[in-house]
């Protein structure tokens, strides 16, 4: 309106606290009205089911259907075709126009609902509006009448809809603060922010509730409601239940998307701070923000660790209580938060970690609550799609909350937005409809070089042969093939060719490998496409290039400026190659295409993988078909992780908290310390006045002690090999293998009782110092198993052959195991490492493929065949020397001379000599081997005498 001196309340919605009368008496003033068939429009007829007005304002429409006649679907299209709000030729219709007109439109049926809050004509968009069904869409059945009964009984109930309208909507802006549209909740994200808000009031707080939303589920929203709902929230005596509200983003540089949120949601400036600097000015901000009354303070991942500490520190001395909202982001740096989160990580994830892996922020939280089982005064509400087993059994609910967790109670869940429900309601894609596994089969030899006697360990052998296998060249340059042809073919045409694909490998090394063999075969070939590769910190290969390699590096991201993920979204990059990063958290809708080459197995492949499923719709043009290629996994294993998830996770079983007792008996019996040492650590580590000295001087003697006794152990089993003593050596090998155990069980203890004992209250000081004792003194013990190196400088690969076995529909239906608790580590004693010969070790190796290679799938053609005949060429000795490699690659010499070679070879190799003979493009497939891998060039030039000359080509 025009003219007013000060805004026009049209509306009272509720006060978070009901002691003004005043407000309570014009909230209560408030008129709701339902009129049936509204006659909107002047230019017809038409009439809408319902309309509800709000003081004579109208907020929402219905279209009605019953499933007896009609179905949802005719309701939307009647709005999509028959409710236009800007009919051509004809004045527009104030009902239906945004944003002047009813702010949301529902198509109701028997059984669904759905709902939008624009109308567009052909091109709206309705959103579902169910309640889900069994982990599924629609509603379940309801044995007093319609299933979507809940919408007028609950929805449209006067309370609950002034607060939607009130608290739950908001509008979207441009950066011109124009609006652009209009946030309506989902049923679910309406439904677990107020059972959460009713649960906190019913229990009070210091509880801890893990909400299990999908992808797509928009956890962004539904964190933003949950932390301004948790910060108003009031008792029944009118006490503000929290003191401040702490949420958890997700990236270096807080996620914009939550911080707009939460910054949209704000109905009152200033309540809402972030806390985002270097670590030196964390702790000054923290407690400016928390002493200053902001009931909203967001941090990053690495800032969290901070920042807990700081709630942790209040909660205890002041009394005062806090709410902690953490959804699952993932960072991957090192540092504190780093360093606390190997606490309670797997070797397998803390390997990842140190190979510039990612960390979530669930295990952050895990790591980083010090508070104990007894503790009231800090609410955790963990959001996630994939929760873990420890994240199950820390924030879970136990269905009787009055026994302890076993078998028969087993903790889950308090709000479920299933995978399933997601993907039937179009919010994500099944990504695994078009799933095509490849299987490699190699052979190696020792090409006639005698390789040593000495025995090496089995297992690590096959690790290092299978990795030297990765990163040879053909192998690479193989895979890189498929890659980009496939990509070429089937993704870059989706989304009207904008559609771009992530290749996701092993190890940084091999990042650097792929990347730079990517770029060269890109090159060959002429194609018009972009690059990117994506990974921590540097890496050396002195193979690839004299200087460390990192994501800026000229030779492997030329043209890269920033962020990388930003530069992915131009339209000039289209392949994003991947090592431990990026592999969570990473929304990019599209990505149309994944290529896998490295191992994955549970919620790794369905968190990797899940990079595909984001929905994309512009225009015309929607995403409605993803492939993954995987060179490494099995569909078998990768449909087992996914169906886990599929719909609500659970548990198998519950940790047993005695496993602690036992490892304390275990660890106490060893004899390596006795309480006295224990006591005097922990007296000094307690102690406010202590010193660094003061802590060193209690446990030097112990790991002195400990360290003495390995080296000893050691000097004698090197002493009695010498000898020949194999009863001498076999004790001082057992000797080690002990001091080897009692460290792997201090560091099992650990783990086990920083998780346990946010759990279970164990009441035990003794349990408590021995964890302080152990932290101590596991970082002094430097001593490890012995590895045995492994000398592959004498083994090549004969025989290559990466096949594929088809594309395949997998279906995510049918039974899902379960989530496997924490078991008890340390029970168990180091075994004997298998030994045996490195040829022996080969030619098992080989038998795993057998009947799989044949000669056609022979490198030796190309490597010893065809290059033993080109090295004898003095013509071609003489142009090496003396021209450039891609001089010498464009040699009229060359080609001949392959020509001939392939004739001469053709008697005692037909099959792959007449492939060659019938095709230039074959005979170019072996020159770029022969120059690349075969290194041809390079040992032509090798062969060259000194002095010696030659016609340049």
């Amino acid at each position: 309106m025009i003219g007013l001196r000060a805004p026009v309340a049209l509306a009272q919605f509720k006060p978070a606290l009901a002691m003004n009368s005043d407000l309570q008496t014009r909230y209560d003033a408030n008129r709701l009205r339902v009129v049936r068939q509204v006659r909107y429009s002047l230019s017809n007829e038409n009439s809408i089911d319902l309309v509800l007005f709000l003081n004579g304002l109208p907020v929402a429409t219905a279209e009605l259907k019953t499933d007896f006649t009609q179905g949802i679907q005719d309701a939307v299209d009647q709005y999509r075709f028959d409710r236009l709000p800007a009919p051509k030729g004809k004045p527009p219709e104030p009902l239906l126009g945004f944003p002047g007109g009813a702010l949301v439109h529902f198509a109701v049926s028997d059984s669904e609902v759905m709902m939008t809050t624009r109308l567009q004509g052909a091109d709206t968009r309705f959103l579902p509006f169910n309640k889900g069904d069994n982990g599924g869409k629609g509603n379940p059945v309801n044995p007093s009448g319609h299933r979507t009964a809940y919408l007028w009984d609950g929805v449209w109930q006067r309370d609950s809809l002034l607060e939607i309208l009130g608290r739950y909507m908001v509008a979207t802006r441009d950066t011109k603060k124009q609006v652009t549209g209009m946030i309506f909740p989902r049923f679910h994200q309406l439904d677990a922010t107020r059972k959460l808000q009713g649960a906190v009031l019913e229990e009070g707080p210091g509880g801890k509730y893990l909400i299990q939303h999908s992808a797509g589920s928009g956890k962004t929203n539904s964190i933003a409601w949950s932390a301004h709902f948790l910060a108003d929230l009031h008792d029944a005596d009118h006490r503000k239940v929290f003191d401040s509200v702490l949420v958890v983003s997700d990236r270096n540089v807080i996620d914009t998307q939550l911080q707009e949120a939460i910054f949209s949601f704000e109905r009152t400036t200033g309540v809402v701070a972030t806390i985002n600097s270097d670590a030196g000015a964390k702790s000054g901000q923290l407690a400016e923000a928390l002493a200053g009354g902001k009931k909203i303070v967001v941090c990053t991942i690495q800032t969290f660790p901070y920042a807990l500490q700081a709630v942790q520190e209040l909660a205890a001395s002041k009394g005062k209580r806090f709410a902690v909202i953490a959804d699952e982001a993932h960072s991957s740096q090192t540092g504190e938060a780093a360093s606390k989160v190997k606490l309670v990580l797997s070797a397998e994830e803390v390997a990842d970690l140190n190979d510039g892996g990612e960390f979530s922020a669930e295990d952050l939280l895990a790591a980083q609550m010090a508070v104990r089982a007894s503790d009231s005064g800090i609410t955790y509400v963990a959001f996630t799609a994939t929760p873990k087993a420890k994240t199950m059994e820390l924030f879970g609910r136990r269905p009787d909350p009055s026994q302890p967790a076993g078998p028969n109670n087993l903790p889950e869940a308090f709000h479920v937005y299933s995978m399933r429900q997601a993907i039937e309601e179009g919010f994500i894609l099944d990504i695994l409809k078009n799933y095509t596994p490849y299987a490699l089969a190699s052979r190696l030899a020792s090409e006639g070089q005698e390789i040593d006697e000495e025995e090496v360990e089995r297992n690590e052998a096959v690790k290092a042969l299978m990795r030297w296998v990765r990163l040879h060249p053909y192998n690479i340059s193989q895979k890189v093939q498929v890659v980009v042809e496939h990509y070429r073919a089937m993704v870059q045409p989706l989304l009207a060719g904008k559609a771009k694909a992530m290749v996701v490998v092993g190890s940084r090394l091999e990042a650097v490998r792929w990347q730079l063999a990517i770029e060269k075969y890109i090159k060959s070939k002429g194609y018009a496409l972009g690059t990117l590769v994506a990974f921590s910190g540097e890496v050396v290969d002195k193979e690839s290039g004299p200087e460390p390699f990192s994501e800026t590096s000229r030779a492997l991201n030329p043209g890269l400026r920033g962020d990388i993920r930003e530069a992915f979204k131009e339209p000039d990059y289209h392949i994003l190659l991947v090592a431990n990063k990026f592999q969570t958290g990473f929304d990019q809708p599209l990505l149309c295409g994944m290529y896998v080459d490295r191992r994955l197995a549970g919620i790794q492949a369905v968190q990797t993988l899940s990079r595909l499923n984001r929905a994309y719709q512009s225009g015309g043009v929607a995403k409605d078909t993803t492939y993954v290629l995987d060179f490494v996994n099995s569909s078998e294993d990768i449909l087992k992780a996914f169906r886990t998830y599929y719909e609500t996770a659970t548990l198998e079983d519950v940790t047993d908290p005695n496993i602690v007792f036992d490892l304390r008996a275990k660890l106490d019996a060893s004899g390596h310390y006795d309480d006295f040492e224990v006591d005097r650590v922990v007296r000094v580590e307690l102690d406010p006045k202590g010193t660094h000295g003061d802590l060193v001087a209690a446990i030097s003697p112990v790991a002195d002690r400990l360290l003495k006794a390995y080296r000893a152990a050691q000097e004698r089993l090197g002493d009695a090999q010498k000898r020949g003593d194999s009863n001498a050596a076999k004790d001082a090998q057992d000797e080690l293998n002990a001091l080897l155990l009692f460290k792997n069980d201090m560091e099992a203890f650990v783990r086990l009782y920083s998780f346990l004992s946010q759990i279970f209250d164990y009441g035990n000081t003794a349990i408590e110092a021995r964890s302080i004792f152990y932290r101590r003194l596991i970082p002094l013990l430097e001593f490890g198993r012995e590895r045995t190196s492994l000398d592959v400088s004498k083994i090549v690969l004969t025989h290559h052959r990466l096949k594929s076995q088809g594309q395949q529909q997998l279906s995510l239906g049918g039974d899902a195991e379960g989530l496997k608790p924490l078991t008890a580590t340390g029970t168990g004693s180091l075994q004997e490492k298998e030994k045996a010969r490195l040829e022996e070790i080969l030619a098992k190796l080989n038998d795993l493929f057998q009947g799989d290679v044949t000669d056609d799938d022979q490198l030796i053609y190309v490597n010893s065949v065809l290059k033993g005949k080109l090295m004898e060429s003095e013509t071609l000795v003489q142009q090496a020397t003396h021209n450039s490699k891609q001089q010498f690659a464009n040699s009229p010499a060359l080609r001949q001379a392959i020509l001939d070679a392939v004739i001469d070879a053709f008697e005692a190799h037909s099959t792959m000599s007449k492939q060659a003979l019938d095709s230039e493009q074959v005979r170019e497939g072996l020159k770029e081997v022969l120059l690349g891998p075969g290194q041809l060039y390079e040992q032509l030039r090798g062969k060259a005498s000194a002095g010696m000359t030659g016609p340049n080509i």
